[in-house]
């Protein structure tokens, strides 16, 4: 079980709590959330989320990522014009943020 600031996952049900709700995600939610709270505090770039997630070394737009993770966004709640929880990092990737203040050099 990994849980980061209210929201928990368990690998091993593939289940996630945003604090006693249980939150539905699909496999490739799921997955992303796994990544980036796996490294919670830490920046995930792009490439990564790609290999890590979709099983891919390549990619020619990062639609992907950014379409899965406004669905994720919603269904855990977190503001998409200012979020708390997972913060894109210009240039660099995203990060699932430790704690409630999103780091001033974020945007969404």
């Amino acid at each position: 079980m990994i849980e980061v600031q209210d929201v928990r996952v368990d690998p091993s049900t593939r289940q996630t709590w945003r604090g006693d709700r249980e939150i539905l995600l699909s496999r490739k939610e799921f997955d992303l959330v796994h990544a980036l709270i796996a490294r919670a505090g830490s920046v995930v770039s792009r490439e990564e989320l790609m290999r890590d997630v979709w099983g891919v070394t390549f990619w020619t737009s990062s639609k992907t990522i950014d379409v899965h993770l406004g669905w994720v966004r919603r269904k855990l709640g977190d503001d998409t014009r200012q979020p708390r929880l997972i913060t894109t990092i210009r240039g660099q990737g995203l990060r699932f943020e430790l704690g409630m203040a999103a780091d001033a050099t974020s945007s969404a």
